[in-house]
């Protein structure tokens, strides 16, 4: 399971979120391991049933209030129950201040305790979206991440083999390069990846016998962008006459990325072959896959209705004379 220290949370968000630490306990060796938040309002009210101590704990202008609502007692009550569960980090939303009692019962149990000036629900979603990212299973792939024609391509094979140059000339017949060797790939809780390059590489390629070339700047805007999910890998092979490659496509062949079922077509490379067309018809014949429609499934039917004597209406072949 992929985790974050709340050190490494306080410097990472501490700007977006607008994280001001009024506590000592940042250094712990806490760390979080849910990309969810939770609002403690019923834990403070004494009901810590479902309670999840785990997540980053945002006191909103509900929970605030309600402990000024409190008789001194009661309040301590209330805060001893979330300081000692324990919990990562606390964060004191809308701009308001962290209770004095809160602040030294955190620093007694060693729980960092932020105030941020945005609203709960908007500290919360960027929390949440930021914490999804930094606890994303992630992996470094070697290939070139191409969006053709909106499905993301990622090209592997053995060093050498043509991915960048495939890269590049469909990157030439305006499709758009997402990163090219090295793609960092991390996957989403809804289960899907996504591929990205790094900050030194970003739009830069490796031709050989070229060297390095600047894609933005020879093509434009147009042809990068910064992510894109990885839909369809695209394996180049050498061509051998011992290998049995695809012919038919009936059954979809599969890979797995971060254990996400992704499919795979395996392209035999021979002199000649275009492989910048293979791949824009890869690219449109998955689109078509995603809308119900398989090809291969559907020439095979009409086969099985040709040997089973069912040859379709003759008048469907006349009124064609041109």
């Amino acid at each position: 399971m992929e985790r974050v220290g709340v050190k490494e949370l306080a410097e990472r968000l501490s700007n977006e979120c607008q994280l001001k630490l009024v506590t000592g306990g940042a250094d712990a060796a806490t760390e979080i391991s849910t990309a969810y938040v939770s609002l403690p309002g019923l834990l403070l009210a004494g009901y810590g049933h479902g309670f999840h101590a785990d997540r980053v704990q945002v006191l909103g202008e509900a929970e605030l209030s309600y402990l000024e609502s409190l008789g001194e007692a009661e309040c301590e009550a209330a805060l001893d129950r979330l300081c000692s569960a324990p919990v990562p980090c606390i964060v004191v939303a809308n701009g308001r201040k962290a209770p004095e009692k809160l602040i030294a019962m955190a620093d007694a149990e060693g729980i960092p305790v932020f105030e941020s000036e945005l609203p709960t629900h908007v500290l919360a979603r960027r929390m949440v979206s930021r914490l999804e990212d930094l606890l994303a299973p992630s992996a470094d792939l070697h290939g070139t991440l191409v969006d053709v024609y909106g499905v993301g391509l990622l090209f592997t094979g053995k060093s050498g083999i043509g991915k960048s140059e495939c890269g590049l000339d469909l990157v030439e017949n305006g499709h758009r390069l997402v990163a090219d060797d090295v793609v960092h790939a991390v996957r989403t809780l809804q289960g899907h990846v996504i591929g990205f390059g790094n900050d030194l590489l970003r739009h830069f390629m490796e031709i050989r016998g070229v060297g390095i070339i600047d894609v933005r700047a020879m093509f434009g805007i147009r042809a990068i962008r910064k992510r894109k999910r990885i839909e369809v890998e695209v394996k180049l092979a050498s061509w051998s006459e011992l290998d049995d490659y695809e012919r038919l496509g009936i059954e979809d062949t599969t890979t797995e990325i971060l254990g996400v079922e992704i499919p795979q077509v395996t392209l035999p490379l021979v002199p000649g072959k275009n492989i910048t067309v293979i791949s824009e018809v890869i690219a449109l014949n998955h689109l078509l896959k995603l809308r119900g429609t398989h090809p291969a499934r559907e020439f095979d039917a009409r086969l099985r209705e040709l040997a089973s004597g069912r040859t379709g209406d003759p008048e469907s072949i006349r009124g064609d004379d041109e």
